[in-house]
């Protein structure tokens, strides 16, 4: 795991799901802000939903 990964999945712990799905969201709305460069959020929000096809993917076969 990098360093990263563990910083999130800390800042999960104690969390509620409803909670957790919450930071998520302001997560994603902060880094987004970040990032600034609307290319590489397109391209950002691109690869995550390929991500999230390719898991379902996997789950259904």
């Amino acid at each position: 795991m990098d360093a990263a990964y563990r910083a999130i999945i800390e800042a999960h712990r104690g969390l509620s799901d409803e909670q957790s799905a919450e930071f998520n969201a302001a997560l994603v709305l902060i880094l987004a802000n970040q990032v600034g460069d609307p290319e590489m959020l397109a391209s950002a929000l691109d690869l995550a939903r390929t991500t999230l096809v390719s898991t379902e993917t996997r789950e259904v076969d």
